[in-house]
């Protein structure tokens, strides 16, 4: 093959990915937009449907143990129920994602047909606390709740319950995508949590959901005086049309 050829294509390829990514922001930029305290869950929300088409916002069961807000990169686990009498060896792919999960992280646990089942306790997450983790959030159920809010550390999840997960849930990988709340979440997802709810901004749309928001801010700002001085929504929307 001609090597002037192969020249020129690597360089038109790196032409290619310096204008396609030109400008585009970082996780750490992300992340400071989006723990913005004008950009509640709700924005959010309302910012990934109109980038994607698609929901962002899981289901309404998942709460939080105490109201905070937390921005994060998504590091999942999956489990799924187990017999008593199953005495194989499994990898305990929730814990290995404690330990392996970079600082900021918020950790996306999934109990497959588990929901009263407690995915965490005092003990995880005093090793999350104690890593520098954002938060969790569940499909299942949390424990120790006393401990949690004690030691500051945010959790989301559809139940609280007493019940472990020892005996009755085995892990079944880490680092893969999971549905949580109804919702797919991927490794390195935004994960949004605050006393709404929570929702997820896939990464590949992240740029255009901070894009949306600084929108919104703009026109919501603008909008309130209009609101207070003619005490009727209906007229600022005739002009800004937030909604």
């Amino acid at each position: 093959m001609n090597i002037a050829r192969i020249r020129n294509a690597v360089l038109g390829a790196a032409v290619f990915l310096s204008t396609t990514f030109a400008g585009a922001m970082t996780p750490e930029e992300i992340i400071s937009a989006l723990k913005r305290a004008e950009n509640s869950t709700g924005n959010i929300a309302d910012a990934v449907e109109e980038a994607t088409g698609a929901r962002g916002w899981m289901s309404s069961d998942m709460k939080p143990i105490y109201d905070t807000k937390i921005v994060g990169r998504a590091a999942t686990a999956l489990m799924r129920q187990v017999l008593r009498t199953d005495d194989r060896k499994y990898r305990n792919h929730l814990l290995e994602i404690l330990d392996e999960a970079p600082p900021g992280s918020v950790l996306v646990y999934v109990m497959e047909d588990g929901l009263e089942i407690a995915a965490m306790g005092n003990l995880m997450a005093t090793t999350a606390k104690a890593r520098g983790l954002s938060g969790a959030v569940i499909d299942g159920a949390v424990r120790d709740i006393a401990e949690l809010r004690r030691m500051g550390f945010p959790a989301w999840s559809r139940r609280v319950s007493p019940a472990t997960s020892v005996g009755r849930m085995v892990s079944v990988d880490k680092q893969i995508a999971v549905k949580c709340g109804g919702i797919l979440v991927r490794p390195g997802d935004y994960v949004v949590g605050d006393p709404d709810g929570v929702v997820v901004v896939p990464a590949e749309a992240a740029d255009k959901v901070v894009t949306l928001l600084k929108q919104y801010d703009d026109k919501e700002s603008k909008m309130i005086p209009i609101i207070e001085r003619e005490k009727s929504m209906l007229k600022a929307l005739e002009i800004y049309n937030r909604y």
